[in-house]
């Protein structure tokens, strides 16, 4: 699954259940990794 998938999947499910912070995390390989912290406003 793309990173945009799982964040464009984050954003409603935080619209549906009201919450207000979110975190997408990604395990690129070689020792990489990706994180965003998304905050509804």
């Amino acid at each position: 699954m793309s990173g945009a998938r799982i964040l464009m999947t984050l954003v409603p499910q935080l619209q549906r259940s009201g919450g207000k912070l979110g975190l997408v995390t990604l395990c690129v390989g070689v020792g990489q990794g990706f994180a965003v912290a998304v905050e509804r406003v």
